[in-house]
């Protein structure tokens, strides 16, 4: 079982969803009692740890959580939508990243 020490939020401030992924990272971090590492246009972490496309290109926003053991695992690369308004769902986003955290923190 992976315990996280701090979560790593990998972005861009012109991002049209910065705000959004700022402010689940901070809500996570609180919910979890750990330090929040924000990262401006860290390319290289974000193509080591994160979701890449066809080239072997990150994207960002990206959210990592780090665990005890020095692993970087990653909670999500992409904010969900809400199909309904199509627009941005910070229940939506919430709810999937508290089930990433989950699997990562029961996975041995």
């Amino acid at each position: 079982m992976g315990k996280v020490v701090k979560l790593v939020l990998d972005t861009e401030d012109f991002h049209p969803l910065h705000k959004n992924w700022m402010n689940l990272a901070q809500q996570l971090a609180k919910e979890l009692n750990v330090e929040l590492e924000v990262k401006k246009e860290d390319y290289v972490y974000a193509i080591s740890y994160g979701d890449k496309d066809d080239l072997g290109m990150a994207w960002l926003p990206q959210l990592f959580a780090q665990l005890e053991n020095g692993e970087v695992k990653l909670v999500m690369s992409q904010y969900p939508f809400d199909p309904k308004t199509t627009k941005p769902s910070d229940p939506m986003a919430l709810e999937e990243a508290r089930r990433k955290l989950q699997e990562i923190m029961k996975d041995p």
